[in-house]
């Protein structure tokens, strides 16, 4: 949408709350509607297309996971039962893989190597130091191809709190657990997981009629941070050595990518103001957490603000305790059952908590309308799965993967896709293809793009 041009103005309603209006059609490109061309990250019709990745931690119970039947001809197993009156936007996929996250001679550290995979498709390297390396992650190569449509290029999520440095799983650092986005290979991109200030980065802070001001304010103090930063760093150049010449260079290039994110977002003159009161911070519940870290992800993607975006429900290996479901153990723990009956039901309760989550979230989006007419849902690609397995055994192959979303109306949704084992990464070339980004041939350890999806 052209931000010189389009005012977006109103409100909807949804999840209790009164947000800004998305896109209108009047404003769609003329060009979609008149040749037929696509613009990158539109739908055929000139609508925004999103893409979004959400990861539950610790794997999932098979059994209650995968659908009895095939194709269309399939019932949802009980975990995913909450998607049955949305059966006709998912497809739920078996056979996906990170053989990247197995052990090999790296050893223990299945739940950070999960974590690092599962956006980048690559072994990150065991290292509880500084010299992290992973690969630039899915969303960010589709976030860099577009990075000038909306007012922020991406959008990381959080319900867990992050560490960017420290061992927290058998030598791995926990950057990788931490993160799921990736803007190079050493350079994760930390998600916020405080509601309230995802908010005011995206609206401003105060009330409803004092954001846009609060905004200008903000992008004034930032510009003056980054004239220090760069003023200091330019003091200190000449006594480096050559090895923290190389470092200075990559900081510099990260202070220069917020530089012009900042110049970005100033071209957005029309920022919406949504007429709902700023979330207080982070609810005491967990359910509550994750349901309004989803409305966040959700205005985000009505408002286009952006397209591209990741949320962590919580970290692999996280053993969070669930009040909410009557679950007093820790979810990491009862995840290692051992075969035994009465924590496997635990664990499928658990796992049946986090699809009941989602559900209300692409529920939300189904709700909304987009320009062309669609749902947000339908103009959506949302990867919902996890980098682990089997919880029990560590396992990294027919990883429970549902695609959410119509991709615009290019995916076959509304059933059961049973793949033979392959790389989750040719999912992702799909869905790189959908967003715009020109033909790879590969990405992390692709061996080619799923067929019929």
């Amino acid at each position: 949408m052209n931000p010189a041009t389009t005012h977006r103005r109103g409100f909807l309603r949804g999840m209790g709350a009164c947000l800004a209006l998305p896109a209108f059609e009047a404003f769609l490109p003329s060009s979609a509607s008149a040749a037929g061309t696509r613009a990158f990250a539109t739908t055929a019709s000139g609508a925004p297309l999103r893409m979004a990745f959400v990861y539950f931690p610790n794997g999932a119970i098979q059994k209650n996971w995968t659908p009895v039947g095939s194709g269309k001809n399939f019932a949802f197993g009980n975990t995913l039962a909450p998607l049955e009156p949305l059966r006709h936007r998912v497809q739920v996929i078996s056979g996906l893989e990170h053989l990247n996250a197995n052990a090999g001679n790296d050893g223990a550290g299945d739940h950070a190597r999960a974590n690092g995979t599962f956006l980048t498709g690559v072994r990150v390297k065991k290292t509880a130091g500084s010299d992290i390396l992973a690969g630039v992650s899915v969303d960010q190569i589709a976030a860099q191809q577009i990075d000038k449509l909306t007012r922020f290029s991406s959008l990381e999520l959080s319900c867990d709190a992050s560490r960017k440095s420290g061992s927290c799983d058998s030598g791995y650092s926990c950057a990788y657990e931490s993160n799921l986005a990736w803007r190079t290979a050493t350079s994760p991109l930390s998600p916020e997981s405080n509601p309230r200030k995802v908010f005011e980065r995206l609206f401003g802070a105060g009330a409803h009629g004092e954001r846009g001001a609060s905004l200008l304010q903000r992008r004034s103090q930032q510009r003056s941070i980054l004239d220090f930063v760069m003023d200091d760093a330019k003091s200190v150049q000449s006594k480096l050595t050559h090895r923290d010449k190389a470092k200075m260079d990559e900081y510099l290039t990260g202070v220069r990518e917020i530089e012009e994110r900042i110049v970005t977002a100033e071209t957005f003159t029309d920022v919406p103001d949504p007429n709902m009161p700023t979330p207080d911070g982070i609810p005491k519940a967990y359910d509550e957490y994750i349901r309004v870290m989803f409305q966040m992800l959700a205005l985000a993607f009505e408002t286009d603000s952006t397209r591209v975006a990741s949320l962590l429900l919580a970290h692999d290996g996280s053993n969070r305790p669930f009040p909410e479901i009557e679950i007093a153990e820790g979810h990491h723990i009862l995840s290692h059952h051992r075969d035994q009956a009465d924590l496997i039901q635990k664990v499928a309760l658990i796992d049946r908590f986090y699809a009941d989550r989602f559900a209300e979230f692409l529920t939300l989006l189904e709700a909304k309308h987009d320009a062309d007419g669609k749902s947000i849902l339908h103009n959506s690609m949302i990867v919902y799965g996890c980098g682990n397995s089997d919880g029990n055994r560590h396992t990294h192959a027919n990883l429970p993967v549902v695609l959410a979303g119509n991709g615009g109306g290019t995916f076959n949704t509304g059933r059961y896709l049973e793949t033979p084992a392959t790389p989750m990464c040719n999912l992702y070339l799909n869905m790189l293809d959908q967003m715009g980004v020109p033909a790879l041939s590969r990405f992390g350890d692709s061996t080619g793009r799923l067929s019929s999806i």
